[in-house]
């Protein structure tokens, strides 16, 4: 009877011990509280708890950190657009530029060279110094340097003084666009391609917004109806500093320790060479683009005698297809892989490229839509490639990518500038035709989420 007994009184703690699995006896029904479980039970317990190759189940603090946050993914791609939008404009008023101040076009791709290698320089240090020391509120800040720059443009009076403009422009790049996609990968949820391709689209909404904004009301009005738009970056300023209120809520780690773990490890000289390619892959893309941005309103009304308003037309045309082709390649990476992404918007581009140059005013518009969305879709699975190779270092990779496709993009403009002085606007998207033949670098690229799929 006795045994009888002590047996009774001992069977409660008899029948948890045989629990296999710690996700089973933190949900213990004989205990009142999960998180009271949780927190009674140290490493050790949970160690002996688990069978060979079971881990421990993470708390749920984890799994709330997997939560994609689209408010703040729609309010920094909202800003994005805005940027971007007052960005693009500037491209889209040359044509104006050029006859109020008597430019050449070397002197246009100057003007983007400014602008775009003030970005690209300063872009990798921004985000090399926010990786070890967030700053929230810089976002607000950013902009301002872009309204300045907007606000000068639109009263200056020679070409030295559009030059400043174009450079405080390029400054409040630097500092958005490395700290936005920061942010944006702290709102991911995990969903990292998916979150770049919603900021980045925001910022190729904007730029397919410009040139249609400049043929609506900038080249009907002049010069100083650019400072119409300040009213864009005072209300991306309104929008940024609440997004700061929640980065300092939600500080970003100075180390992302878990990513490292996520992936496999490479050698130095193997990310090196990556990183060595991808920069590769960035420059035939964004150096093709310069030939767009700065010279497809030229090509046009050169080739096909348009007026400069429907010139412009067919370049928002372009630009929303670039749009519609970012939001494509971040979820589609993050469901077959970055790299096949990379692979077809690369070199899957190269036959429309080879065939423009030689296509009429109708298939004109239609290759420039199949190259703007094929095209497009290769930047957020680069980036984030790139992040998935140096993991912890999420701003560095942005700037850095970021700076280097604005500084391709100013070197480009100014090169290909140089070489329409000296031959033709025709001939310069003849020679750009072969730059999206560099895809097929993709080959020497490591598989790293095979790797990760069989680890």
């Amino acid at each position: 009877m006795r045994a009888s007994a002590s047996k009774s009184r001992s069977q409660p703690a008899i029948w948890i011990a045989p629990c296999r699995s710690t996700r089973h006896s933190v949900i213990n029904p004989f205990q009142p509280s999960q998180k009271r479980m949780e927190t009674s039970l140290d490493k050790g317990t949970l160690a002996a708890a688990s069978p060979a190759g079971v881990h421990p189940v993470p708390p749920p603090a984890a799994g709330k950190v997997q939560r994609t946050v689209y408010s703040v993914l729609g309010a920094i791609s909202f800003s994005h657009l805005l940027n971007d939008m007052i960005q693009s404009l500037i491209l889209a008023i040359y044509p104006m530029l050029k006859d109020n101040f008597s430019l050449s076009f070397t002197q246009i791709g100057l003007i983007t060279l400014t602008y775009q290698i003030t970005a690209s320089m300063l872009q990798p240090l921004v985000g090399m110094y926010t990786d070890k020391h967030p700053k929230p509120y810089s976002l607000p800040v950013g902009m301002g340097f872009t309204l300045s720059g907007l606000l000068l443009m639109s009263v200056a009076p020679n070409f030295g003084i559009l030059l400043v403009a174009a450079a405080l422009v390029g400054c409040g790049s630097s500092v958005f666009h490395p700290e936005s996609s920061r942010v944006a990968r702290m709102a991911s949820g995990g969903r990292h391609g998916l979150a770049q391709s919603l900021f980045q689209v925001g910022g190729n909404a904007g730029s397919s917004l410009g040139p249609l904004l400049a043929a609506l009301i900038v080249i009907p009005h002049g010069q100083r109806s650019i400072a119409w738009f300040s009213v864009a970056a005072l209300v991306a300023i309104v929008v940024l500093t609440q997004i700061g209120r929640w980065y300092k809520q939600h500080p970003a780690t100075k180390k992302a320790r878990g990513a490292q773990a996520a992936h496999p490890s490479l050698s130095r000289n193997k990310v090196l060479f990556a990183m060595g390619v991808l920069v590769l892959l960035v420059f035939s893309k964004y150096f093709y683009l310069a030939s767009i941005n700065s010279y497809f309103t030229f090509y046009l009304i050169d080739k096909f005698h348009l007026p400069v308003q429907a010139a412009q037309v067919h370049l928002f045309v372009f630009l929303a297809a670039v749009a519609a082709g970012t939001i494509i390649g971040g979820p589609v990476g993050d469901r077959i892989g970055r790299k096949y992404v990379i692979w077809v918007s690369i070199l899957g581009v190269a036959p429309f490229t080879l065939l423009l140059p030689y296509a009429n005013l109708f298939w004109t518009g239609v290759l420039t839509v199949v190259i703007g969305v094929v095209l497009a879709s290769a930047f957020s699975a680069i980036l984030v490639y790139a992040q998935e190779l140096i993991p912890g270092k999420v701003g560095m990779v942005a700037g850095l990518f970021f700076g280097f496709a604005f500084g391709l993009g100013g070197i480009g403009a100014a090169v290909l500038g140089q070489l329409a002085d000296a031959t033709s606007i025709a001939y310069v998207y003849k020679v750009c035709s072969f730059l999206p033949l560099i895809g097929i670098l993709t080959v020497f690229l490591p598989n790293i989420e095979g790797k990760k799929a069989k680890a």
